[in-house]
């Protein structure tokens, strides 16, 4: 655990707010990193590990953050879940297709519960 505060950048990039700690989270950010290739200088990657201060000054409940995927947009507006999925896959011409897919009425929610049941899981698994 960090006791430094990171502060996030302020400039024209999506700021992912994943989880540091969290051994899937950071193989997810390398695959997506790998995938954007040239789009990856768009985005930011910001550890809420020990980070619960900055995230209540963003609006962003630090609990929250650990069960949810939360993208602040270069406007300023977070958006979360599977939102923040699309938003980020939206922004890998490889990963597009699947963005689309993912937000489709059907498969949303069906995804949005197996998404929550992983994380929940995951959790779970570390607090023993």
């Amino acid at each position: 655990m960090s006791s430094t505060v990171e502060k996030p950048p302020e400039d024209n990039k999506l700021i992912v707010y994943y989880d540091g700690a969290c051994p899937k989270c950071i193989r997810d950010r390398k695959t997506y990193e790998k995938l954007s290739a040239s789009s990856a200088d768009q985005v930011c990657w910001f550890d809420i590990t020990g980070q619960d201060l900055p995230l209540r000054e963003l609006g962003i409940d630090p609990q929250k953050a650990l069960s949810e995927l939360h993208v602040r947009q270069p406007n300023g507006q977070i958006v979360s879940e599977l939102d923040a999925y699309i938003l980020l896959m939206n922004k890998v011409p490889l990963l597009k297709p699947v963005a689309w897919l993912i937000g489709l009425p059907l498969i949303r929610p069906l995804l949005a519960r197996l998404y929550h049941w992983q994380v929940n899981r995951r959790l779970r698994r570390r607090e023993v």
